[in-house]
């Protein structure tokens, strides 16, 4: 009724050309109408609505495939690539271990080297004093053999004698003690066989055992070491 009453307007204002045109989109709307609300398209639709989800679905389905199927691929680049990494991290665990062994033998070998020079500094004379040391006791038995009651104004030559004697023996000690040379004379003293060396062993009355009863040949120390040990007799138990 309202599609009637529409069309008189038409009719009535705009004319005959107007009025083919609205009957026609009236036509238009019927038929597409009937055709939306045919039976036939509601029961198809479901059916369509089904092949396009499925549809959808295989969409996505292909597109996994293919990021799986690219992954894939790259799967054996991404492998070499990580064992490449490994080797080279194993390498430079390896070479790293190397340099440090390698620098704590340097360093091994540095402190050895100065050790060494330093102790040929200091015992680099070992030689020249052992023969200084025969010199020595040759003074010292010079001047013990002199008789103390001939050393007298009235025997001037033998006194001046033993006074030059005595006075180059003490020189010779005092430049002894200055390159590190001790004089041992262990009188007394506990026997060490580190420093001593026992020609005999004897009870001595007195005396405790173990002990140096007697120096025969003194010994002496370079810078700490024992250069040569003293003669001596040692004190025994009864």
């Amino acid at each position: 009724m309202s599609l009637r009453v529409f069309l008189m307007g038409l009719i009535a204002s705009r004319g005959a050309a107007q009025v083919k045109m609205a009957s026609w989109c009236v036509r238009v709307v019927r038929q597409s109408y009937s055709v939306v609300a045919s039976p036939v398209v509601l029961r198809a639709s479901p059916r369509l609505l089904c092949t396009a989800a499925q549809k959808k679905s295989n969409g996505q389905n292909s597109e996994e495939d293919q990021s799986v199927a690219q992954k894939t691929e790259h799967s054996p680049g991404e492998t070499a690539w990580t064992e490449e990494k490994t080797k080279l991290e194993e390498q430079l665990k390896e070479m790293t271990d190397k340099y440090k062994r390698a620098l704590a033998d340097t360093e091994n070998l540095r402190q050895r080297s100065q050790k060494l020079v330093e102790e040929a500094k200091l015992y680099g004379i070992q030689g020249f004093c052992k023969d200084l040391l025969e010199v020595a006791d040759i003074l010292e038995k010079a001047t013990e053999c002199v008789p103390k009651e001939e050393i007298s104004p009235q025997n001037p030559h033998l006194k001046n004698l033993y006074e030059g004697l005595v006075m180059t023996e003490v020189q010779i000690q005092k430049v002894f003690t200055k390159h590190g040379l001790i004089k041992l004379n262990p009188a007394g003293a506990k026997f060490d066989p580190y420093e001593h060396e026992a020609l005999f062993h004897s009870p001595v009355e007195g005396k405790e055992p173990g002990t140096v009863a007697l120096v025969t040949k003194v010994g002496y120390k370079l810078h700490g070491r024992t250069l040569r040990p003293a003669l001596v007799g040692v004190v025994k138990a009864p």
